[in-house]
Order: structure tokens, then sequence, then C-alpha cells
């Protein structure tokens, strides 16, 4: 028998039999359900009294000459301009620190030269755009604010709930919605929105969420049914996109989990329909940008599961099991504020 003494109670359990018993459930109650939080008690501030981290200040120029050079920007700025020509996608997912380190600019002026055909968000990449727009600046101090019970509490940013729920009345995503409330409220710094210009130029810009992640989430105005509603509308655009991939390009930027699941979920998807059609999507380029060190790696051969690195995802998912059976794979380590540019230079000037 195996016993075991809880100190507090001074009782001795036999857990040989407890295993070998079924837990007796009879006395819950199943006619209640689970408390909830209300958040209408919430106190949220107006957003000029927020003390911002980032302003618009940080935005780098298409024209402006970074000091980064990488073995793989040349070939994959020629796989880009290759699968412009040939009208295929090229789609850029990114993280939100993407946004937040300026690169707008550029990718907005890829996006209007038809270089890059989709760019895709997580719910805090999204964010910042939109605040950005609206006001100039954004980034909270998570130390100072989650101390207080404000962190992610500020009035206009819950704005984005407003569109979302508005943009449902005509079926759009959660992308093209918050585009479409930057437009029509026509915010002040709306030039250096991905956001706004995907709606302007009719690219898509779709915005991928888990609900409870963002801090749009914990405002009153939230409404967990409509941002699952539209975010989904955007996963569908998303592998709309995936499916025209052959002989295209992707390239995760700065996203370490949400970015390399969505894309493997949509590839099959994609390769799904293809195959039924008697067609195959396996010759792409895909890219991963971040700041892990794989330089000499082999891409396409993981390392073994005791081995952290095992659990990369854009490693994993991306750069070697979906392009196990053709494509290109390309890894570059590198701040965000430096590989996007340079590499935008050189899909431009080349």
């Amino acid at each position: 028998m195996t016993e075991y003494s809880c100190q507090n109670k001074r009782t001795i359990y036999n857990i040989d039999e407890a295993i070998e018993t079924p837990f007796d459930y009879s006395f819950f109650d199943y006619s209640m359900s689970f408390p909830l939080f209300d958040p209408t008690q919430l106190h949220l501030k107006p957003l000029h009294e927020r003390q911002h981290d980032i302003s618009k200040d940080v935005m780098i120029s298409p024209d402006t000459v970074v000091a980064f050079e990488h073995p793989s920007l040349d070939i994959l700025a020629q796989h880009i301009r290759h699968a412009q020509l040939q009208k295929r996608t090229t789609l850029w997912m990114l993280g939100a620190h993407v946004i937040r380190t300026g690169n707008a600019p550029n990718m907005i002026q890829l996006m209007k030269e038809g270089f890059v055909t989709h760019f895709a968000l997580n719910g805090a990449g999204a964010i910042h755009d939109f605040e950005l727009a609206m006001i100039g600046a954004t980034t909270e101090s998570v130390a100072k604010y989650i101390s207080e019970g404000q962190f992610g509490l500020w009035k206009e940013s819950g704005k984005i709930n407003d569109a979302i729920k508005e943009g449902l009345h005509n079926n759009l995503g959660f992308g093209e919605a918050v585009g479409k409330m930057i437009d029509e409220e026509n915010f002040p710094h709306k030039e250096n929105s991905l956001l706004w210009n995907g709606y302007k130029y009719r690219v898509p810009v779709t915005v991928h969420v888990g609900i409870g992640c963002d801090i749009i989430h914990e405002h009153p105005n939230v409404d967990g049914a409509a941002i699952g509603t539209a975010s989904y509308t955007d996963f569908l655009i998303y592998a709309h996109s995936i499916a025209n991939l052959e002989n295209g390009v992707f390239c995760n930027i700065g996203n370490a989990v949400i970015g390399p699941e969505l894309f493997l979920k949509a590839l099959s998807m994609a390769r799904n329909v293809a195959h039924q059609n008697n067609k195959k999507i396996s010759n792409f380029t895909a890219a991963v940008f971040d700041l892990l060190p794989l330089e000499g790696q082999n891409l396409l051969e993981l390392p073994p599961k005791n081995d952290p690195r095992f659990y990369f995802r854009p490693w994993k998912l991306i750069l070697a099991q979906t392009v196990a059976n053709g494509g290109q794979a390309f890894y570059v380590a590198g701040e965000h504020k430096k590989t996007v540019p340079a590499l935008t230079r050189k899909i431009r000037i080349s």
C-alpha cells in the first residue's frame, strides 16, 4: 500500500485504493454556472493620461539605409520580385514588435508597389498600429501599470472592439473593420498605419487573435463572439492567400507561436483542396526573421527533442516540416528595425 500523510489534517490516505475507486461527483450542482468577473466594474482612464514608451518618431523611411547585411536577403529579394511577376502570393506574418520598431513605412511601400500581397498581424500588432494612427504613440510600461491595476485599461484603445462589432454588419474581417474605422474617423497619423493602407489599397491585412491575450479583451465593450467571428473571417482570407503560395514567398517575422501555427493549418487546408484538383503547393520560399542564432544550421533538419531549439516553432513548423517536400528555407537573425528595412531596400532597388 502506498501511503500519503496530510500533515494539516493528520490523515493517512491509501493512494492505491483512491486510484482504483472512481471519484464521486454526485454532490456537485451542475445547474449552477461558474462565477464570472464583471468587467463593468472596471475603471478605464483616457489614453492621454498614459505614459507612452513609443512615439511615431520611431518610423523608419523606406529611403533609410541601415547597416545590415545577410547573404539570404539578396536571394529573398529576388524570389519576392519573381513571385510578383508570376502574380503569386507573398505573405508576411508579423509579430507586434515589428510594428513597434517603426517598420510600417517600409511595409506600406512594398504594399503599394505590389511586392507583398498580404500582411498578417497578431492582436497586439493591430493595437499598436491602431494607437499609432490615432494618437501617434503606443506602448505602456507593464511594470508601472500592472501594479496599479491599470494595464491595458484605456478608453480609446477599446474603440477597436466597436470597429469589430460594426464590421460584422458588412461581414468584414478584423483587419478590414479596423482599417475602415481609421479611414472613416480620419485618424491624424493614418499614413503610417498598415491597417489603413491595406483598407485603402485593397490589400489584405488580417488579424489573428487568441481571446484573452490582448488589452482590448479587458474592456467592458468587448464581444468575444464578434472577435472570434472577425478573426475567423481573417483566417479564411489568410488561407485563400496561402492557396496561391506555389512559386510564392512566405515570411514569418518575429512571430514565435501564432504565426507558425496559423501557417501550418492554412497550408494543410490549401494543400487538401489542391490535391483534389491534381495540383500541389510545395515549391515556395519560406523565411523566418528572428533573434535566435541559428546560423550554420541545416534548417531542414531539426535538432533532437532534448534540445530546447526543437520547440522553437518557426524553425520546426515553417522551415523544416512544411518545406520538407519541396521549396527553400531561409533564416535571418537580426533586429527587426534593421532586417526589414534592409530587405525592403534590396527588393526595391535590385
